[in-house]
């Protein structure tokens, strides 16, 4: 743990210092190109801006962009509860949402862990099962075994990190790293939030995207615990 913080220190550290100056000087020259713009006014704006990207409120122009409270919008929220992702992007801002939040997930949490584990278990089954048919057909034994479940690796890898940012590319506008990126932060819970899907205003998402995503989520969760599983079974 102090390795990593020691190295993001000195990788992020000057970045976030740049960003700060870069922030500073943008703001200063606003309000000196803009006199009739006073400081106090300027970050009262500023607040209810950041404040309104909170609860999902976005400028587009002269209007403003909603949806993120939406049926889809809400599902994905509601994946990223139970799964303790918590992106952080998008919260609930009345005192009857939080509360509803909480009890959500004091009731969605462990029964999102136990759907997780069934999903687990029928893939591990699944590769069971083909390995046991492998060896009673061409009568292999520990190369059947070690066979499908190099498939069954290979097949999660495409399935859950390499062919997603691909998706990602074309729906977000993202880089094929930016899309591995969020494949992988969301699927490990890490959930930092500097990423998430269908959030930008200036595009347009199909009806079945978030819900697709939320049901990759789900499996790709369920087959990283396995592979997270078989790396500590391999280590001991």
């Amino acid at each position: 743990v102090g390795l990593g913080a020691g190295v993001l220190q000195a990788l992020e550290g000057p970045a976030e210092v740049q960003a700060a100056q870069n922030l500073l000087q943008q703001h200063w020259e606003l309000l000196a190109n803009h006199t009739c713009l006073q400081g106090p006014a300027l970050r009262r704006l500023i607040e209810g801006i950041i404040q309104a990207y909170k609860s999902g409120v976005t400028l587009q122009g002269n209007t403003t962009s909603l949806g993120r409270w939406d049926f889809s919008g809400s599902f994905f929220f509601s994946i990223s509860a139970i799964t303790t992702i918590g992106y952080g992007n998008l919260s609930p801002s009345t005192v009857a949402g939080r509360i509803f939040c909480i009890l959500f997930a004091l009731f969605g949490i462990p029964l999102n862990l136990v759907l997780l584990n069934e999903i687990g278990q029928l893939m591990l089954l699944g590769v069971q099962h083909c390995a046991h048919r492998l060896e009673e057909v061409f009568h292999w034994q520990k190369k059947a075994s070690l066979l499908v479940k190099t498939c069954a690796l290979v097949t999660g890898l495409l399935l859950f990190l390499l062919l997603p940012p691909l998706l990602f590319s074309d729906k977000e506008g993202w880089s094929y790293e930016e899309g591995f990126y969020y494949s992988f932060v969301t699927l490990s819970t890490i959930g930092f939030g500097d990423y998430v899907i269908g959030m930008n205003p200036d595009r347009t998402y199909p009806g079945w995207y978030k819900n697709v995503i939320s049901l990759w989520i789900l499996f790709g969760m369920a087959w990283l615990a396995l592979v997270i599983k078989f790396c500590i079974n391999l280590l001991e």
